[in-house]
């Protein structure tokens, strides 16, 4: 019974986090659209990439017993194809100064997990020492992802509008963080249940500051759209002008 309900855990856990990586499809469309990175930030994709590198190798046989952590290598291993096409996206639309920047935390985020994997397999000749090298490590790395999208909270602060911290990014990450701590806790892991155990309260926060802060965004919105019309509206009138004073001279 135990494990049948740590399986259905993991199950809804990896579709969760399947949303969870998931959810920048939205914003990364309007990138492509504007040909512009506007004000995101590549730090949540960049963090997101080295915790699902690191979680895919502590699923593994390696490092695990056996195939005991399944769920948390399929998940993962599919976070690690979508995180690099989100960066490879941000990188063709950032600036050339923003550009640098991803480049260097992307090379330095596969450097780093390449040494630790090493490290793992070479200093060290049992599952559990090499549980405790990756997961505490991928704790570490877990926490900086769900708390990730801080990174634009004193934005969202000072002008009072969520228009850059995406609404499903936040909501998936506080039902991942809430399944996989369940199924930490439900494994006697703790590697698995601490980072969530951060990652859920974090969730909560920023779904509770989209909630204090939506309708300004909203507002602003409508106001980009009266705008647009304002604009369109004022042209076609300037187009009018001269067909006027034709049909008036015309006349005369």
């Amino acid at each position: 019974m135990g494990d049948r309900l740590r399986l259905a855990v993991g199950i809804m856990g990896n579709a969760a986090s399947m949303l969870l990586y998931a959810a920048p499809i939205l914003t990364f469309s309007r990138v492509i659209r504007k040909r512009s990175t506007e004000e995101f930030s590549c730090i949540p994709y960049t963090i997101a990439l080295l915790n699902c590198f690191l979680y895919t190798w502590y699923g593994l046989p390696v490092v695990s017993n056996g195939w005991e952590n399944v769920p948390v290598v399929t998940i993962n291993g599919l976070g690690i194809l979508l995180e690099l096409s989100f960066v490879f996206i941000y990188f063709c639309f950032a600036p050339a100064n923003a550009k640098k920047k991803v480049a260097v935390l992307t090379t330095s985020v596969i450097l780093g997990f390449c040494v630790i994997a090493l490290l793992s397999v070479f200093a060290f000749h049992d599952h559990s020492h090499r549980k405790i090298l990756v997961g505490s490590i991928g704790l570490i790395a877990s926490v900086a992802m769900y708390g990730s999208p801080l990174v634009v909270v004193k934005q969202v602060i000072q002008t009072k509008s969520v228009e850059f911290m995406p609404f499903y990014l936040s909501l998936f990450s506080f039902l991942a963080s809430s399944l996989w701590m369940t199924y930490g806790l439900l494994s006697h892991d703790l590697f698995l249940a601490s980072p969530n155990l951060v990652g859920s309260p974090l969730g909560i926060f920023q779904l509770l500051l989209y909630c204090k802060y939506r309708k300004n965004g909203f507002m602003e919105e409508g106001l980009k759209r009266d705008a647009a019309k304002g604009w369109r509206k004022s042209e076609a009138t300037d187009v009018e002008k001269p067909k006027e004073q034709l049909h008036a001279a015309s006349a005369q």
